[in-house]
């Protein structure tokens, strides 16, 4: 995570400094030319890049931050849409890291045979409420079909009073063309495709394309382009201290035993209609509490695929009530690595995009509650 997380800042600062990023939003901002319709894109842009939440979070931020500060819409804002295209978009398309990994985790526990994890994955995604109900509250909130609330609204007054006139890209003797941005991105999806869904690769593949190609352009000279791929990995730093502590804290939480204890004290709930909303709750706190979107499932899926086969539960809508708890944890936890990531990426603090993004958070999970209710009783 830390030289992933290191490598994708060293690709965005090198965009940064080539002005590559600066043409880009000149662009892009051709289409856009208000602010509903900055967040919108920025939406559309995040479920594009669904191969991988880091991918998404830094890719989609990097890319809309200018146009979006353009049209002033905060930070908050836009770290908000940004994390719910992340894990949220990652769960929905059966082709990415988190579907893999996923899906290895199915076979591992016996509920599908080698090379059968994924459809066992693809037939959870109808009931994966949360994802899904994120991201269509996500899309009303960038509409402006749903009004923003508590911190969020504040976030939005305060950029909307910050300055008389919106920012201006100044590009003069900038050498870096709209293909200087659009091939590096393009080629860090091909190449994490490519090297079966794996970023880290990915995006080593994708410094091997950027780097020469700004060179030869001239955008930046040889001295500034390895300057800003240092500065680029450096300032990913202190944000992924915070995603270490939360690493600290999982391994502390696994050594107390956390995830049994919680399950063992929600076993006599577990019906068989009462079982995948019981699921979802149960697992979505210990997700929020560890900040581990995958570690919790790891201990998890052995204890609660057998308890779903006694009680002959509904076995894809319990899966789905597993991942939507996941999704749940990495888009609620304050110290989650993607809330970290996207504020990083947005401009605000990790603890502005929790507070902001929270009230959300906890009305697509009341959402997604009531839905597996109903589905476990029908």
């Amino acid at each position: 995570i830390i030289l992933v997380c290191g490598l994708l800042g060293s690709l965005i600062a090198i965009l940064a400094k080539s002005g590559a990023a600066g043409v880009f939003g000149e662009v892009f901002s051709k289409f856009v030319d208000t602010k509903k319709k900055s967040m919108l894109a920025t939406a559309v842009l995040g479920v594009a890049i669904f191969i991988d939440d880091y991918l998404n979070t830094l890719a989609v931020s990097s890319s809309m931050r200018r146009i979006t500060e353009r049209y002033r819409v905060s930070s908050e804002m836009l770290a908000y849409i940004v994390d719910s295209t992340a894990a949220p978009i990652s769960l929905i398309i059966p082709i990415s890291t988190w579907a893999v990994f996923f899906s290895a985790l199915i076979v591992d526990n016996g509920l599908a045979g080698p090379g059968e994890g994924l459809q066992t994955y693809i037939s959870a995604i109808p009931y994966m409420f949360y994802p899904w109900a994120a991201m269509i509250l996500m899309f009303l909130v960038a509409g402006g079909i749903v009004p923003a609330i508590g911190p969020m609204k504040a976030a939005e007054q305060k950029a909307e009073a910050s300055s008389a006139e919106p920012a201006t890209i100044n590009l003069d003797g900038v050498r870096a063309n709209i293909w200087t941005f659009v091939v590096p991105m393009g080629s860090l999806v091909f190449f994490t495709v490519w090297f079966d869904i794996d970023i880290f690769q990915g995006i080593i593949a994708a410094l091997l394309v950027t780097i020469p190609m700004v060179i030869f352009q001239r955008a930046i000279s040889v001295h500034d382009t390895f300057d800003a791929s240092m500065d680029g990995f450096l300032s990913m730093l202190p944000p992924l201290a915070t995603v270490f502590v939360g690493f600290m804290l999982k391994e502390v939480n696994d050594k107390l035993g956390l995830t049994q204890f919680v399950i063992d004290a929600v076993m006599p709930f577990m019906t068989p209609e009462m079982f995948p909303v019981v699921v979802f709750l149960s697992m979505g706190f210990l997700t929020f509490a560890t900040s581990s979107s995958w570690g919790v499932f790891v201990v998890a899926f052995p204890i609660v695929v057998p308890l779903a086969t006694a009680i002959d539960a509904n076995m894809p809508l319990v899966l789905g009530s597993m991942l939507s708890a996941s999704g749940l944890g990495s888009h609620a936890c304050f110290y989650s690595d993607a809330t970290v990531l996207a504020a990083k990426g947005s401009g605000c603090t990790p603890i502005e995009h929790a507070f902001t993004q929270f009230p959300y958070a906890m009305i697509a999970a009341g959402v997604a509650a009531v839905a597996f209710v109903i589905a476990g009783a029908l």
